[in-house]
């Protein structure tokens, strides 16, 4: 069984400066490995309506899905509603569920929503909505674009909301083997053990400690057993103990 893949697309001119710092990718990579969909591709784009359709457009028919973060919010700059809409080739406005989902956020329910909140309530034509119970503005996903909020918080829970919903496979597993070797000299011999086991990943990352060098052999897969035959191979070439 091929576990379904999906691409990150983060969203926002703050991420790009440097003003804010990506939260949600780390968050996402990890519950989708938990679900067994493997996370391939991770793309961060400007707000600019251009580099969102298009990023969705190349990325909607390349994986299985794709989730975004950013952009939904009252704002005139929060423009990616639109710019999936347009990326479909669909229309957007302020739909009746989605309205009524964000009138509950407020004391005084619709006679609240301002025109800038109801622009949090403007969702493309067919598109599914995602729970946000934080602030009630609702998420929404097109097909197998997932559309989330920037907003760690609300990202977390918006996710825990759509994953349920989607179909996972097999959740990705993984053994790490420290190595104090510099990745030189290793290469050859670990080179070897990846060809000897192709269904799984096998990565080298080197670290420093102390002045010294080394190196964390990361295994990973879907099969325990092939894990622990390749952690087997690893411990035999190198004459390491595993952790």
């Amino acid at each position: 069984m091929v576990n379904p893949n999906a691409a990150m697309i983060v969203i926002g001119d703050e991420i790009l400066s440097g003003r804010t710092q990506d939260a949600n990718t780390f968050h996402l990579a990890q519950e989708l490995t938990r679900v067994g969909i493997d996370l391939k591709e991770v793309r961060v784009v400007s707000d600019d309506h251009g580099e969102i359709s298009g990023a969705v457009n190349v990325l909607r028919g390349k994986f299985t899905h794709v989730f975004t973060s950013g952009g939904i919010g009252p704002t005139h700059d929060d423009i990616t509603a639109d710019s999936i809409a347009a990326a479909f080739g669909v229309s957007i406005d302020v739909r009746d569920d989605a309205r009524a989902m964000l009138a509950t956020n407020y004391e005084n329910g619709e006679a609240d929503l301002t025109e800038a909140r109801l622009r949090m309530a403007r969702i493309p034509k067919g598109a599914k909505l995602i729970n946000n119970p934080i602030s009630k503005a609702p998420g929404f996903s097109l097909e197998n674009v997932h559309v989330m909020a920037g907003v760690p918080t609300i990202f977390v829970v918006m996710l825990e909301n759509l994953l349920p919903t989607l179909s996972g496979g097999q959740p990705m597993l993984s053994e790490t083997i420290r190595m104090d070797s510099p990745e030189s000299e290793i290469a050859g011999p670990l080179a070897k053990i990846a060809t000897d086991f192709p269904e799984l990943s096998i990565g080298s990352y080197p670290f420093s400690m102390y002045g010294k060098y080394g190196t964390n052999i990361v295994i990973r897969g879907t099969s325990q057993q092939l894990i622990a035959s390749a952690s087997h191979a690893v411990a035999l070439a190198f004459e390491v103990l595993t952790k």
